[in-house]
């Protein structure tokens, strides 16, 4: 395997593959760290009008973002703490090109956030909607390992896109455990009907605060 210790590395050189590589659990894990880290920040600021934990998150993610593009992802906080994580697991590599790419998209939104809640000390619409893209990123990322920043280097530049998280880049027939039948569909979609109809007509059940089930005063 080839050695390669420069300070300023992007992804790191592993045998069998011909380009910088990094380990997708790890940066899956990362992404739930700051995924969970934005959605407390936020409920902080739905239910208590506080901004204060969304504004030391911010700071971290910036700080993060700007380790992992600028010097190298091996320094990266949350990255190392992850690594910590998953340390037991099997890595999972993946080109490290499109997460650089994915990671410079969260480097712009964090600078945004920053500009807007630390230092003009304001929040807007466009704010908000900021917010939300970074948790549907992070969510997407962490819960079902599909990196949409990934995807949108891949719409850019087809064809050099190598080594994606779940061998989404070779083109490959479903096996048989992955296809979804028309039953399934079914079941499906009469599941959520089954539920829609619950919500409809139990809704007052459901608005109800449970009582007590045994009650320390008799009646």
């Amino acid at each position: 395997m080839k050695k390669n210790n420069r300070f300023f590395q992007f992804g790191e050189d592993v045998e069998g593959y011909s380009i910088p590589v990094l380990n997708e659990r790890e940066i899956r894990a990362a992404a739930g760290l700051m995924f969970l880290a934005l959605l407390l920040s936020l409920m902080r600021i739905v239910f208590k009008g506080d901004f204060i934990l969304v504004k030391y998150v911010i700071v971290v993610f910036l700080s993060d973002f700007v380790i992992r593009v600028c010097v190298s992802p091996r320094f990266s906080p949350l990255l190392i703490i992850s690594r910590l994580i998953v340390s037991t697991q099997v890595p999972e590599y993946v080109g490290a090109a499109q997460k650089k790419f994915a990671w410079k998209i969260g480097l712009v939104l964090s600078v945004f956030m920053f500009v807007h809640l630390l230092i003009l000390n304001v929040y807007s619409v466009a704010s908000s909607i900021t917010c939300f893209i970074c948790l549907v990123f992070l969510f997407f990322e962490s819960a079902f390992g599909i990196c949409l920043g990934c995807l949108v280097y891949g719409w850019l530049y087809k064809g050099k896109v190598q080594s994606c998280a779940g061998g989404i880049c070779e083109v490959r027939k479903k096996q048989t455990i992955q296809l979804v039948s028309w039953m399934q569909i079914v079941i499906l979609f009469a599941v959520f009907l089954s539920i829609s109809l619950a919500f409809l007509f139990f809704n007052e059940q459901f608005r109800s605060a449970p009582k007590k089930l045994y009650s320390t005063h008799q009646q």
